[in-house]
């Protein structure tokens, strides 16, 4: 049986912590495990080791389940992707419609969030497109809206990843990831109005759509079989400037580390 590597990007872009961990998979839609046409799917168990929010300089490590299912008709579902139909039979192309959701954000999460108030978690609809070169180039973009503390925010991530062998059992993955955002979303984590102001003691602060971070990523994955994968990933990001200037913002440097395992089938 051939081994059938995981996307590196499912190590990369769970490089946050939950809910920020199930937030940041949805960058990207990675199908590459099953080809168009057939059945197939992944179950795996993973550990994070993350900042408790973006711009929070305390860490966290969790461990939780992954699971996610593609099947031949096109339609895909997981912790990782959302749910979703992808359009496309090309194996190295991939376009499509997803509901996914924003975990929120909870001001328990840190001391550094009292007064603030939670972001509650939302439904979100988009879009995505992944182009996957045969020299191991992957091009990944997506858009998802109705994020934030009015559900009218919106997420624009963009990526590019590489992809090697190394030897038959092991593969070395990067990926450089960036996203954008709009007004509405920026000020629902990073923004401070009148009453959170009042409730925390922060000045008041408006940030502009932009650049919310950027993040590279370095993975290596064990085929333990060619069916049962580790998979160990290190990362590092910066915020863009609206978002490492707002009040809350303890750190505009973070980095993050994965260990998983899965099982695809």
């Amino acid at each position: 049986m051939k081994t059938r590597f995981p996307c590196l990007a499912l190590s990369t872009a769970l490089l946050g912590a939950t809910p920020l961990a199930m937030a940041q998979s949805f960058e990207s839609v990675q199908l590459r495990n099953t080809p168009p046409g057939a059945d197939g799917g992944s179950l795996g168990l993973v550990a994070v080791s993350t900042p408790e929010y973006l711009g929070g300089d305390q860490r966290k490590t969790q461990v939780f389940p992954n699971v996610s299912y593609q099947w031949a008709n096109g339609w895909f579902a997981g912790l990782d992707n959302g749910v979703g139909y992808n359009f496309s039979k090309n194996p190295a192309l991939h376009y499509g419609l997803r509901l996914t959701a924003d975990m929120g954000r909870q001001s328990g999460d840190s001391t550094a969030l009292r007064g603030m108030g939670d972001v509650d978690a939302k439904p979100e609809l988009g879009g995505f497109v992944t182009y996957a070169t045969a020299d191991g180039l992957a091009f990944t973009g997506s858009v998802r809206w109705g994020s934030g503390q009015s559900s009218n925010g919106t997420v624009v991530d963009l990526g590019v990843g590489y992809s090697v062998a190394l030897a038959p059992q092991w593969r070395l993955g990067a990926k450089l990831g960036t996203t954008l955002v709009d007004r509405q979303y920026m000020q629902s984590y990073f923004g401070v109005d009148v009453q959170q102001a009042a409730r925390s003691g922060y000045a008041l602060y408006t940030p502009d759509a932009g650049l919310r971070d950027t993040r590279l990523g370095l993975s290596l994955t064990y085929a333990i079989n060619p069916r049962t994968f580790v998979t160990a990933a290190v990362s590092g990001s910066t915020l863009g400037d609206g978002a490492k200037n707002s009040p809350i913002a303890r750190s505009s440097n973070a980095n993050a580390a994965v260990l998983a395992l899965t099982y695809a089938f």
